[in-house]
Parts: structure tokens; C-alpha cells; sequence
């Protein structure tokens, strides 16, 4: 409609000493009848994907026969509509000059405004293909994160299991079957996230217990932790083993060093900024600037993978009574 206006306006811009509406009239008709044709013929015919019209010369051939037919019956039902205001009628009389600058006007019309649509349609498409491809690239990232943390953490708990085999072959005994169940649970629950494409930070928490668990078997009493995920924000989607490298690194860096052990302490909860994630830990400490290891450069990696940029973020220090604090802030994603 906006595009038979101004073609209308130009016109009466080249011959002001006529009325406006015989061409407003012959404009938004013979435009409408021309969409119509072609926007609902295209239905009838296999349409490439790209672009949503039809495939070959039945392209050509469809808007081609939209601006003959938008043209001709356009035309005639202007007319009647001009006789009946008794308005000019352009389509009577016209001389033969008149009659080529209406066709080439028209055919000129028809031919820019398919294109137009044709363009907005592929441009379209091949947004969703770069989209498509962003998601996809993001996803193989996230997997091989994902593949380079879990032998981490193993390698990190058959070093300790073989400790213990010759100090204490009981605990051993009693953390490989842990380690076995904490693999298997790991294990399907990788293969519901594959096919359902959902982690929830309900997983998430599942599987910090599991490692926390096995944790315990080897570090007995020094080990303690508290889990806190309110049943509002369970089914948050979050990416898969996000908690744990922290997790780890708190046993490792923090708990393991102390004779008494410490407490860590996993708390999900609704922020002013979002949804926060915070891993805390009583140990040890680290040094007031400290330099980020394998699992805090993981993790950030897997925000900056997951999120568009400034979406997420983590922050990570040492806490002035002993221990660490990591915090992430996600957006919260509403139904």
C-alpha cells in the first residue's frame, strides 16, 4: 500500500494540473491485484527454502502474470470507480503515449516491489542460517569444554584413589564404587541432556552432590558442604558442569591444603541482576590477586561461549575470613 501511494504521488508530482485521485485509485488497485496474484499463487507451487518463492522460470512466469492481470483488471475496475465519482478517468481515451507510460509505470512497479519482497525474504533466511550456525558453533564449543573437564576431574580422583589403595584399601574400596555410580549417573545424564537439549540447574546441583559425595569417601569429616537451590529456580537452564570445576577447585586449592578441612557451601538464588550462582569455600585462601587456574578459565570460557556478550559474568576473590568466593550472575530465562 505504501509503495502504490508513493508511485501515485510521483505521478501527480509530474502532472499536477490533474487530480489526485484517478491515480491513487488506479495505483492502489492495480498494486493490490498485483500482490494478491503473486503472494497467493506462490502457494501453489514448490518454493525454494531461501527465499520462499517458487523455484525456475515458475518464478519468472508468476510475476509476470501478476502484473498482467493486476494491470488489466486494475485498470478496469479503476475505471468504473472514476466514472462513478465522475472523476478522470485515465483508462479512457488515453492516447498512445499515455497508455506505454502506464504499462511501463506498472511493469516498472511490479518488477522493483517483487524484487523487494523476494530480497527482505532471503535476507531473512540467511539471518536465520547465521543464527543457526552461531548456535551450532556455540554448541561444539560447549561440548569440547565440556570433554576437557571431565577428564580433569577423573585424572584428579584416580591420582587420589590410588593414594589411598595403599593407605587405607577400605576407603579405596568404598570410593570406586562411589567413583563408579558418580560415572554412570554422569553417564545418562548426559545422554537425557543430548536429546532433550535441556540442562537445568536441577541437573546441575544432582550432579555436585554426586561429586561431593565421592569427595567424602576420601576426605571423611574435613569435608562438609551445604547445597541451596530454591524450587522456583530448579528448572533454569544453565550449560552442563558449570558448578563443578569451581567446586573442584575449592576442594583442591582450598580444603585439601587445611588440616581441618572446610566447609563449601553451592547457594542458587534470584539477584538484582539476574540469577546468581555462588561457590564458596572455608579454606585456605588464596593470595589477594590470585591467578585463575584450569577450572576458573573454564568456566569463564563456557559464560562467554554460552551467553552473548555481557550477559554473564563471574567474579572471583579471596574472602578476607579465609576461603574463596566465586559468584556468577546469569540472565534469568522466564517461561
Amino acid at each position: 500500500m505504501a509503495f502504490a501511494l508513493m508511485v501515485a504521488t510521483l505521478q501527480y508530482a509530474f502532472m499536477p494540473e490533474r487530480p489526485y485521485g484517478p491515480p491513487l485509485v488506479y495505483s492502489l488497485l492495480i498494486a493490490t491485484l498485483t500482490w494478491a496474484v503473486i503472494d497467493l499463487g506462490r502457494d501453489l507451487f514448490p518454493s525454494a527454502a531461501e527465499t520462499g518463492w517458487p523455484k525456475g522460470y515458475a518464478g519468472l512466469a508468476l510475476v509476470l502474470a501478476g502484473i498482467v492481470i493486476g494491470y488489466l483488471v486494475g485498470t478496469t475496475l479503476a475505471d468504473a470507480v472514476c466514472r462513478y465519482f465522475q472523476w478522470y478517468p485515465p483508462g479512457t481515451g488515453q492516447t498512445t503515449s499515455e497508455l506505454r507510460s502506464s504499462i511501463l509505470i506498472t511493469a516498472l512497479a511490479g518488477v522493483v516491489g517483487s524484487f523487494y519482497f523476494y530480497a527482505v525474504n532471503k535476507g531473512a533466511y540467511l539471518q536465520r542460517k547465521m543464527a543457526e550456525a552461531r548456535h551450532q558453533a556455540n554448541e561444539a564449543r560447549l561440548k569440547l569444554l565440556e570433554s576437557q573437564l571431565e577428564p580433569h576431574m577423573l585424572f584428579n580422583t584416580l591420582a587420589n584413589l590410588r593414594a589411598l589403595i595403599g593407605t587405607d584399601p577400605a576407603r579405596a574400596t568404598a570410593m570406586l564404587d562411589r567413583l563408579n555410580d558418580y560415572l554412570r549417573a554422569t553417564l545418562t545424564a548426559s545422554r537425557t541432556d543430548a536429546v532433550s537439549g535441556r540442562h537445568t540447574l536441577a541437573d546441575e546441583f544432582a550432579r555436585l552432590r554426586d561429586y561431593l559425595e565421592l569427595m567424602a569417601v576420601r576426605m571423611g569429616p574435613r569435608l562438609r558442604y551445604t547445597l541451596e537451590l530454591p524450587e522456583a529456580l530448579s528448572a533454569q537452564p544453565v550449560p552442563p558442569l558449570l558448578l563443578q570445576p569451581l567446586v573442584e577447585n575449592c576442594i583442591r586449592h582450598g580444603l585439601e591444603p587445611s588440616l581441618q578441612g572446610g566447609e563449601i557451601r553451592v547457594v542458587a538464588r534470584l539477584g538484582a541482576a539476574g540469577l546468581e550462582l555462588e561457590v564458596s569455600d572455608t579454606g585456605v585462601g588464596c593470595a589477594p590477586s590470585p591467578t585463575p587456574g584450569f577450572g576458573i578459565a573454564q568456566v569463564r570460557e563456557r559464560l562467554a561461549t554460552a551467553y552473548p556478550v555481557g550477559q554473564a559474568r563471574m567474579d572471583w576473590h579471596s574472602q578476607p575470613d579465609g576461603g574463596t568466593r566465586a559468584l556468577l550472575t546469569l540472565p534469568l530465562q522466564t517461561a
